[in-house]
């Protein structure tokens, strides 16, 4: 995701395929469970087990879904409609006037 709620984005969208997440599932899998993948002798049951945990992994953490229940981006579109929004959204920042509070001090010289 290239913005976020946190970082001020006024209006954050993601299709229904987007991964949001600190980290991708690859690498995320290599932390939380290298040791134990590291003990699977079998080559191929290291893939397997490897496979289903990033499933898992995308099931749980990395799906946009889970980002729009928290609040982390606004909604969930097709990416069809992905230029029906972007416009709407754009049409309603327009007229966004930005407030922010007064400086309590200037920018020294350096």
């Amino acid at each position: 995701m290239m913005s976020s709620k946190h970082l001020r984005g006024d209006i954050n969208y993601s299709w229904p395929t987007g991964e949001i997440a600190v980290m991708g599932p690859g690498g995320a899998i290599e932390v939380l469970y290298g040791k134990e993948i590291e003990n699977i002798d079998d080559a191929g049951k290291q893939t397997a087990c490897i496979k289903e945990k990033e499933k898992a992994y995308k099931d749980i953490f990395a799906n946009p879904y889970n980002a729009a229940k928290y609040g982390y981006i606004d909604d969930v579109i097709e990416p069809r409609n992905t230029r029906f929004r972007v416009i709407r959204a754009l049409q309603s920042l327009a007229t966004k006037k930005l407030i922010n509070p007064a400086k309590k001090h200037s920018n020294i010289p350096l």
